[in-house]
C-alpha cells in the first residue's frame, strides 16, 4: 500500500501542513484538533510529541510543550488518543518530536504502534542521517514509515544530496537558521536559499517550515516549494481561542 504522504505529494496543488503540540491546550484536545484541521482543508498534520528539552523550538512551541507535559501528555497517552483516528481522518499524519522519547519507548515498538494507528511518517530533527541509516532505517521501512529530514540555509549542497537520496517522501526545508516562530516575512537571504534549492532539482519535493503564518508568507514559501508548514502561528491561535476557531485560522491562509 502506498504511503499517504507519497500520494498527497502527487496532488496538483500547494500543500498546507499544520503542526500542533499533542495535549495542548488541554490534554484531550488532540483528536478534535486533527479532525477540525482536516475538515477545514489542511493537507497534512504534524502532531508534536512534547519533550522537556526542545532545543530547536521557539518560545511558542516550547511553552506549549511544557504545558502539554504538565497536562500529563506522554507517548502512551498520545497513542491511546490516536487509536481510532483512522475511522475519521484520512489525510497524512506525521509525529514530530525528539528521538529520546522514541528511544525510551523502544524504536521498534514505537514504529509498530505508529503503523497500527495509521501514522505515515516521523520527523525527528535530532536523529542524524548516518545513525538513522546504520541503525534504524530497516525498522522504519518495515512499518511503512517515512522519515523526514531537515535542511537549513547552512546545509551544504553535498549534504542535501545525501539527504535527498536517503529520503522517500519530502524534505523539510527550514527557512532560516533561527528557532521557530520568529521572523516576519522572508528576506532576500531566504529567497536566495529557496531559489538555490529549487535549482538543485531534488528528487523529493520540499516543504518549508519556520516563519509561515499567513497567506503572504505561505505564498512566498510555496513559490518554489511544494508546500509549507505552519506551527507557532497556529499554536498562538489555539492559546487565544482554544479549539473553537480553526476554520477562521485556515481561511486566513488560503
Amino acid at each position: 500500500m502506498s504511503n499517504r504522504i507519497t500520494l498527497k505529494l502527487k496532488e496538483d496543488k500547494k500543500l498546507l501542513s499544520i503542526y500542533f503540540t499533542a495535549g495542548y491546550p488541554s490534554l484531550n484536545d488532540t483528536v478534535k484538533i486533527i479532525e477540525d484541521l482536516e475538515k477545514n482543508g489542511v493537507d497534512m498534520i504534524e502532531i508534536g510529541l512534547p519533550f522537556s528539552d526542545p532545543l530547536a523550538d521557539g518560545p511558542t512551541i516550547q511553552e506549549s510543550s511544557t504545558a502539554a507535559l504538565k497536562n500529563g501528555m506522554t507517548t502512551e497517552i498520545l497513542f491511546e488518543q490516536l487509536r481510532d483516528i483512522r475511522k475519521t481522518v484520512s489525510i497524512p499524519l506525521i509525529i514530530m518530536g525528539y528521538f529520546n522519547p522514541v528511544l525510551q519507548y523502544g524504536v521498534e515498538a514505537f514504529c509498530k504502534k505508529c503503523q497500527e494507528i495509521g501514522i505515515d511518517g516521523l520527523i525527528l530533527p535530532d536523529l542524524p542521517l548516518d545513525v538513522y541509516q546504520d541503525d534504524y532505517e530497516t525498522i522504519f521501512k518495515k512499518y511503512g514509515l517515512i522519515n523526514v529530514f531537515l535542511i537549513t540555509p547552512q546545509t551544504s549542497n553535498g549534504r542535501i544530496d545525501q539527504i535527498d537520496s536517503a529520503s522517500d517522501g519530502f524534505i523539510y526545508m527550514v527557512s532560516s537558521a533561527s528557532v521557530t516562530g520568529s521572523k516576519s516575512g522572508f528576506g532576500q537571504e531566504q529567497e536566495n536559499y529557496f531559489e538555490r534549492i529549487a535549482k538543485m532539482n531534488l528528487k523529493n519535493p520540499q516543504i518549508v517550515g519556520f516563519g509561515i503564518k499567513d497567506e503572504e508568507t505561505f505564498k512566498q514559501a510555496t513559490k518554489t516549494a511544494k508546500g509549507a508548514i505552519i506551527g507557532s502561528a497556529f499554536i498562538k491561535h489555539l492559546t487565544a481561542y482554544g479549539t473553537d476557531k480553526t476554520n477562521e485560522f485556515i481561511s486566513l491562509i488560503r
